[in-house]
């Protein structure tokens, strides 16, 4: 499949995580009387990878975030020379599905990015008042364990077919840790789309949510490597 063709994939399926997840926790969350909650918002972020798993993984192989391409490279599953195309077209979509976002929740009077618009956070702007080591072990941590599971179910030795449910299931299950911590990241896109719309603070912290989750994948990637590879 050319490149061009699995970067386009990438983007499409970006959009669909940033706008199903972020929009979740925009529109959905806090809804008076009907708010889907924390538990909401994490399974919405597990559906949209499933969803897309099963939509764009036999063009792309569906990464969605640059720390699992990179992760991959580290375990010797995707090639390093078609990483930055997936970057850019991950960070693409992860804007693109941001942009329609805030269209879209900016069409309700009152609205106003200040709350956040999803966007991750550290210290005075992590929703549970963490501190920045917290967080920062949190998204290394978490983003470990994501690829730990994104690579063993898509181990050829693993059940074949199964693995987009896993990978789904094991999101939802970081977001239940993890949003309340940093609103969770585990996806430098899902966070780079966000941040650029609240600006400020957001872009100012933006950082941890490159490096934590790149340091966690790459990692996960190297150790499965070298522990569980035949």
């Amino acid at each position: 499949m050319p490149i061009r063709t699995r970067s386009l994939a990438e983007f499409f399926g970006t959009f669909w995580l940033v706008f199903g997840g972020c929009g979740s926790a925009v529109l959905a969350a806090a809804f008076p009387g009907l708010g889907i909650g924390f538990a909401g918002v994490a399974l919405a972020f597990g559906l949209t990878v499933l969803t897309m798993a099963f939509a764009i993984g036999h063009i792309s192989g569906c990464h969605l975030n640059p720390a699992v391409s990179v992760g991959l490279v580290a375990g010797k599953r995707f090639p390093a020379s078609d990483l930055l195309p997936y970057v850019i077209a991950q960070v693409l979509g992860g804007l693109a599905g941001a942009g329609v976002l805030y269209v879209i929740a900016s069409g309700k009077a009152g609205f106003n990015v200040a709350g956040g618009f999803a966007s991750n956070g550290y210290a005075e702007h992590s929703p549970g008042g963490y501190s920045l080591i917290a967080c920062l072990v949190a998204e290394i941590v978490l983003t470990f364990f994501f690829l730990m599971i994104i690579l063993g179910s898509t181990d050829k030795r693993a059940p074949q077919g199964f693995a987009p449910i896993a990978i789904g299931l094991g999101l939802t299950l970081i977001h239940l840790i993890g949003i309340p911590v940093t609103n969770l990241s585990v996806n430098p896109a899902r966070s780079t789309g966000p941040a650029i719309f609240v600006g400020g603070w957001a872009i100012g912290q933006l950082w941890l949510f490159w490096v934590a989750p790149i340091i966690g994948a790459a990692v996960a990637g190297v150790l499965y490597n070298l522990l569980f590879s035949e």
